[in-house]
């Protein structure tokens, strides 16, 4: 176990948290060696983390930005080669088991992992005929499941990379014609999950929102002791600034469930949903062909004003003209000019204006996104009441997490301090919260 602390302390990832690593994936080894096809077989080792949305709400899908870091929880994996095209796989923590074909639709019950396992490892399979091969998989993750730190996607990538490793799929020509950056797959992978297509590759059954590959993006490409700012549609990466060493996140899950089940995705979709509509009143009104709205408000130095006066006089059933301004202007604020200047902000080691913008952003999530619950709203306060440098929630929202920006010597006792706050505010959502001390750790990676 300490040489695999060793190769994650390597790889960017703390003391603390690579020891913690290293029992859960000698936990993911030992439960192979109980079930897999070929007992003997060397296994591969993965590390998928979990990611902080620091800036970004609701903007990737929209050709906008964000600004984002890997956290150091996530998910471990141990993986071994079959001779078949069967995929199992093995929740260490529950000990559920589930088996799949890589050639057939397997069909979950609501809510069942499984289904991203599936989703996963047919798209794949038919996207790419270098995938023949399926795989024993058994993992264990010390992020909490549907709180906005992006555990689903997390998921997604670890299969992903322990089906790519039993292929030898990065070293096919086919695959690699098609995949050409860490960036680009991360943007195949959005695909995967929303059920999208991907330039050529036709779109299938999905598992998640209609949200673009920013959760990808980070978990596949952001680096230890940074934070990424990140375009969209197509992804591009565009700064890198050093998170600053006397900092860490405290991350506050609610204990408010964000699940991805059928009558959530209906709140999560509306807001992609509403940006479909604007972009497209925009391009029947100026017979214009903007790929996204980012395009259409990079367009022209009045486009947003101009944007904003045709959605004000909408006059159709699904969104109230109202509604579509709100939200434009939320992603404007966000994208143009929130994220850059924070950046910036980060940049220069100026955090009394980080936590200024910050704020601002959250305003915005409240009042014209519409996706905060009186939970998430409560701990963003909090934290800032209680001296955070700044405090954003994020995610698809309706729930999830708080992000707060500390003194890392004093983390714990914040983190301590933002808890009590919160249990005597919302001592129900408390019994299921969780609150976690991160830096911005490494990509997922491949361990052994």
């Amino acid at each position: 176990m300490m040489d695999l602390a060793a190769i994650l302390v390597e790889h960017g990832l703390s003391d603390a948290e690579s020891s913690a690593k290293a029992p859960m994936l000698a936990r993911c080894s030992d439960a192979l060696g109980t079930c897999a096809q070929d007992p003997d077989a060397a296994d591969i080792l993965i590390f998928a983390p979990g990611r902080i949305e620091v800036l970004g709400k609701h903007t990737d899908y929209a050709g906008g930005r964000s600004l984002l870091c890997a956290m150091e929880r996530g998910f471990v994996f141990a993986a071994r080669p079959r001779d078949d095209s069967r995929v199992r796989a093995m929740s260490v923590a529950s000990g559920e088991m589930r088996e799949l074909s890589l050639r057939d639709v397997h069909e979950a019950a609501p809510g069942d992992w499984s289904a991203y396992v599936s989703t996963v490892a047919t798209r794949i399979a038919r996207d790419f005929s270098a995938v023949q091969r399926g795989a024993d998989i058994a993992f264990e993750s010390d992020l909490p499941g549907a709180s906005g730190m992006s555990s689903s996607s997390a998921l997604v990538i670890g299969v992903f990379l322990a089906l790519d490793a039993v292929n030898q799929l990065s070293a096919n020509a086919g695959y690699r014609g098609v995949i050409t950056s860490p960036e680009v797959l991360g943007n195949y992978l959005g695909a995967v999950e929303n059920g999208r297509p991907f330039g050529a590759l036709a779109g299938d059954r999905g598992v998640g929102t209609l949200g673009g590959s920013q959760d990808q993006t980070a978990i596949l490409c952001c680096r230890a002791g940074m934070l990424s700012q990140y375009a969209f549609c197509p992804v591009r990466a565009e700064r890198e600034i050093v998170f600053p060493s006397d900092r860490a996140f405290v991350v506050a899950y609610s204990g408010v469930a964000a699940p991805k089940t059928a009558s959530a995705l209906l709140r999560y979709n509306e807001a992609s949903l509403a940006v479909e509509r604007i972009l497209a009143v925009w391009n029947e009104s100026e017979q214009r062909t903007d790929g996204s709205l980012g395009d259409a408000v990079a367009s022209a130095p009045d486009a947003a004003a101009r944007i904003r006066a045709r959605v004000a006089t909408h006059t159709g059933s699904d969104f109230s003209a109202a509604r579509l301004v709100a939200r434009l202007d939320q992603f404007v604020a966000e994208t143009f000019d929130i994220i850059p200047a924070t950046a910036d902000a980060f940049a220069r080691h100026d955090l009394a204006a980080v936590g200024t913008l910050v704020d601002r952003s959250q305003r915005g999530a409240e009042t014209l996104l519409g996706n905060q619950v009186p939970e998430t709203i409560a701990l963003a306060r909090s934290a800032r009441a209680l001296g955070a440098d700044a405090a954003s929630a994020f995610g698809a929202g309706f729930g999830g997490s708080v992000w707060a920006l500390v003194a890392a010597d004093d983390a714990e006792r914040f983190a301590a301090a933002w808890r009590r706050s919160y249990a005597l505010e919302f001592p129900t959502a408390d019994a299921g919260a969780e609150f976690i001390v991160t830096r911005p750790g490494p990509a997922a990676m491949r361990i052994r």
